[in-house]
């Protein structure tokens, strides 16, 4: 199989891309070459930068914001800004807030303590675009560029989290509601029944949007994640408990991409003997994710940055686009 024949795609549904890896190994590089090419095979494409140590925007050699910007036809990105996601989530818990009063404030400001750290607050943005982004299916294709394969999966486990957060708070605020209409007439101030309905049918709206991002996260026909590696043995052990870990939250790792592979012809005696060694690592990576499609990706001899070099690397993993004469 073609590694481009991984791509799935239902009609008026859009596909969900996760690239992850250790640090170091070129995620960036595959996700920007990876949105090009699909731009160019006319999809509808976003690429969304959840790591905070950015990189998509010199990648690219595009200035990105928090929200969606242009970069070629068909081709938009996101870098998250987790200051300007601290407030949006803030805003959103204050807004909460005032619609329950008296009801579960610890609990609202612990998340609001939360939201005030910096540890965290990437994944809760990126799982907040996330969900903003599934529910519209404004694209064709989203493409996640993730930090750091830790803070990946502590973005994959937000939506547990989340269900059982929001839960707690239904909960809650059955139990005021039912005390509310008890003692309405005695207590006028408990607040309008139509308010708290409609605060109820909010966080409601959220718990199903959530357990609809579970499915959509969980589904191999809508969502996989290809795993980005380079030919060294800690990059290959790493990426294998990341693997592992991703079942946990059933999510799909369909494809290999070996980065930055020595090319053959070299007269360079030192260039030699590292390209014996990564061929070891790559027959390793073979065997040891036999079920996967593997593909190579050859180290450049420029900056993988541009979107010329990034076309180049693009036409490399999948061929030329499907819709186009080439890139």
């Amino acid at each position: 199989m073609a590694f481009k024949d991984l791509f799935k795609f239902n009609k008026g549904k859009t596909t969900f891309v996760f690239i992850g890896g250790k640090g170091g190994v070129g995620k960036t590089t595959i996700s920007a070459a990876t949105a090009l090419w699909m731009a160019r095979s006319g999809k509808k494409t976003l690429v969304i930068s959840t790591d905070p140590a950015h990189s998509l925007s010199d990648s690219l050699e595009r200035e990105i914001g928090h929200t969606p910007t242009l970069i070629t036809d068909n081709l938009y990105a996101v870098e998250i800004d987790p200051e300007v996601a601290m407030e949006e989530y803030q805003a959103k818990l204050r807004e909460q807030a005032s619609m329950n009063p008296g009801m579960g404030l610890e609990m609202l400001q612990e998340q609001m303590d939360m939201a005030s750290m910096s540890p965290g607050i990437d994944e809760a943005a990126a799982f907040d675009q996330f969900l903003r982004y599934m529910t519209t299916d404004e694209y064709d294709i989203v493409i996640f560029d993730t930090a750091p394969t830790g803070h990946t999966l502590r973005l994959l486990s937000f939506p547990e989290l989340m269900d059982s957060w929001v839960g707690k708070m239904i909960k809650i605020r059955r139990q005021i509601g039912t005390m509310a209409k008890a003692f309405k007439n005695i207590l006028p101030f408990m607040g309008d029944e139509e308010e708290e309905d409609r605060a109820l049918q909010d966080m409601e709206a959220t718990k199903k949007q959530i357990n609809a991002a579970r499915e959509v996260m969980s589904d191999p026909e809508r969502t996989s994640f290809k795993m980005v590696v380079i030919p060294e043995e800690m990059s290959i052990y790493e990426s294998e408990r990341a693997m592992k870990a991703l079942e946990k939250y059933s999510i799909h790792v369909d494809g290999i991409i070996v980065n930055q592979v020595l090319p053959e012809d070299s007269d360079c005696e030192f260039c030699n003997a590292r390209r014996k060694l990564q061929q070891e690592r790559l027959k390793q990576i073979r065997e040891k994710f036999s079920d996967k499609v593997v593909a190579e990706v050859p180290l450049l001899k420029e900056e993988a940055k541009g979107i010329e070099t990034l076309e180049k690397i693009a036409r490399q993993l999948y061929g030329e686009p499907e819709s186009a004469d080439g890139i």
